[in-house]
């Protein structure tokens, strides 16, 4: 039979089996040892670990109830490990019921658990839950660690909300909570977001005066910021600062400069730019492309975006729904309904769901040669996979709607389109009274037998 290792001993070998992404291993020889080695809780928690980072929450549940049958209560640990699993997979219901079981079973949320969930709600575009949550979690006398405020700085900063952000950033430094390369990167992020460049670059050199060198991140985001804002010379700069500063200069810097440069039309400085990312053995990624073929879209270049797009494929790179997105609204934008119609229905050949926006650009489209037909099919797909569509695809439909004199399928929409708690706007409102009016004045000079 063999002789069997002690449990810590036995932990200790899950453990380097999980770190070294050797999951399926860890799997076979604790199913194999099992009933054999007296596992405990912390054996438990190694493999639940393992099931989330490895994406299979059945199999993590599938433990969790084991460890429960066998007698043994989950730990602090356990939850917070599957609730961050369920956030990472978009299992937020799932992860909000554990966070709830944890109460009943009289277990104290700590900051890493508080920290994943509001991070999992926020990404999950639930952000008064995310910001309620916060708020509880301070009622409840647990105090926000690095992490929670680099999460909230993060959200702050999304929305625009700078102040809110500096807020949080000096309330950390209050309490001596000390700040990370991640915490300055996101507010870099913000301002550069804003265009507010300048003061960006003097976060910069507050980070070096903290002691927190700037990486890569922090030069790229920078960059983006300033070549966002028109001022490619400095982002030129910047790129001699950072190969200076012992940094070389990754893919991602090159794609960000050469955004910025195909934006601005400098096509000499694109082509420099791709020259030196090829000379330092940088291949163009499927961002470069879709950078590329952005920038021929916007000029009103179709033609020589499709033929970047083939080169694309040819080279072994699959286009992402963004890059569809690219085209699909370069040909609608040119009322080429029928090829984006085509490159819309390829989609699905290559195992690609669009998204909200593809959606509500196609709908746009069909409204602008009036087929209420095809747009509203397209708001019921949208409706089927859990989609919201916007303000502007709801009015345009109704519009096209009423233009056909269907003001009753048009009124259907706007109470719908309520439900989902959408404002219509007045023209919208008027637009249907107006159909509404036409088709009875119509009816009334309609002889009777």
């Amino acid at each position: 039979m063999g002789l069997l290792p002690r449990s810590n001993t036995y932990n200790y070998l899950l453990g380097c089996l999980i770190r070294t992404n050797c999951f399926d291993r860890a799997w076979s020889v604790f199913n194999e040892t099992k009933g054999r080695v007296n596992l405990d809780s912390y054996s438990f928690g190694i493999m639940i670990k393992g099931c989330c980072e490895a994406g299979d929450l059945d199999k993590a549940f599938e433990l969790l109830i084991q460890l429960e049958v066998m007698g043994r209560s989950p730990n602090v640990v356990i939850y917070t490990t599957l609730i961050d699993g369920c956030c990472k997979k978009g299992d937020i219901v799932r992860a909000k019921q554990l966070f709830c079981k944890m109460g009943e079973l009289g277990m104290v949320a700590n900051q890493h658990t508080y920290t994943v969930l509001i991070n999992g709600l926020f990404e999950k575009g639930l952000k008064r839950e995310g910001f309620d949550l916060y708020r509880k979690m301070q009622l409840c006398g647990v105090m926000p660690n690095l992490f929670t405020y680099n999460c909230m700085i993060k959200q702050y900063c999304s929305e625009g909300k700078l102040s809110r952000a500096y807020e949080m950033f000096d309330e950390m430094r209050e309490r001596g909570v000390v700040c990370n390369v991640v915490t300055y990167n996101t507010l870099v992020g913000g301002l550069c977001g804003g265009l507010r460049v300048l003061e960006a670059e003097k976060l910069v050199d507050q980070m070096n005066s903290a002691g927190v060198i700037p990486n890569l991140i922090t030069y790229n985001t920078l960059m983006g910021g300033f070549c966002k804002a028109g001022q490619l010379k400095k982002a030129t700069v910047l790129l001699c600062q950072l190969k200076s500063n012992g940094h070389s200069p990754s893919l991602a810097t090159y794609n960000v400069l050469i955004a910025g440069f195909a934006r601005a039309g400098n096509t000499a400085g694109v082509t420099n730019l791709m020259r030196e990312m090829e000379d330092r053995g940088f291949s163009p990624s499927k961002v470069t492309y879709t950078i590329l073929i952005k920038t021929f879209v916007r000029s009103d270049d179709i033609d020589t975006a499709f033929r970047l797009f083939d080169s694309m494929e040819k080279s072994g790179l699959t286009a992402d729904v963004y890059t569809y997105g690219v085209l699909i609204h370069g040909l609608c934008t040119k009322n080429n309904m029928k090829e984006a119609s085509k490159l819309f229905e390829s989609m699905g050949e290559k195992q690609l769901e669009p998204n909200d926006v593809i959606y509500n650009t196609m709908i746009h489209g069909y409204c602008k040669e009036d087929s209420s037909y095809r747009a509203l099919r397209l708001l019921k797909e949208m409706d089927e996979r859990g989609m919201v569509p916007n303000v502007a695809s709801y009015s345009s439909t109704i519009g096209v709607l009423c233009k056909d004199g269907k003001w009753q399928e048009a009124e259907a929409l706007l109470n719908k389109m309520k439900l989902f708690g959408l404002e219509p706007s007045v023209s919208i409102y008027n637009i249907i009274s107006g159909a509404k009016h036409d088709i009875q004045s119509r009816m009334q000079f309609v002889p009777r037998e």
